[in-house]
């Protein structure tokens, strides 16, 4: 068995004040706080997520799997995604072994839902161990003005071995 690792970035800007968009994190809507930019839904931790599994499966990066020039991943969710990426592996005969996501941000406060975040990511990965952290900047760049969202993820998959024993690895 084969083990590969990746790594993915996703960065996006909050919303203006006033504005509708509602805040997606981690596969889970946060009511009262201020929403994300984004051709999708802008999750942040999905997409930092998604971003890893595609690096260490050799499959691309969001932008060539879900960009903005496609119209029908506008208002996507994360969790979508997260799942189309899950078949993507599928088809190239890997499994997750892991994704570990972490969120750089002054707000929301990640640690009083991460369980949620956790269970939730996992639930779109087809039950695969997901870890999230966060981490502040202290004040310094843009996620310590408060002007968005940074997340980075490391993601470990696994080729299966194939049925009849030949080495398909990828």
């Amino acid at each position: 068995m084969t083990a590969r690792t990746g790594i993915g970035v996703d960065v996006h800007a909050y919303a203006p004040e006033g504005s509708d968009r509602v805040l997606m994190l981690g596969c889970l809507e946060w009511p009262g706080e201020r929403g994300i930019e984004g051709h999708s839904d802008g999750d942040v931790a999905a997409h930092a997520a998604c971003n890893a599994l595609l690096s260490a499966g050799g499959l691309g990066d969001l932008g060539s799997v879900f960009g903005t020039d496609r119209p029908e991943m506008a208002g996507a969710s994360g969790a979508q995604m997260l799942a189309h990426v899950l078949q993507l592996l599928d088809e190239a005969g890997l499994a997750i072994g892991n994704v570990a996501v972490q969120l750089v941000c002054q707000r929301p406060r990640i640690g009083v839902r991460r369980a949620q975040m956790q269970a939730a990511m996992s639930a779109a990965l087809g039950g695969a161990a997901v870890s999230v952290s966060a981490a502040t900047t202290d004040g310094l760049g843009f996620t310590g003005r408060g002007e968005g969202v940074a997340g980075l993820a490391t993601a470990l998959v696994l080729s299966r071995p194939p049925e009849d024993g030949a080495d398909q690895s990828p």
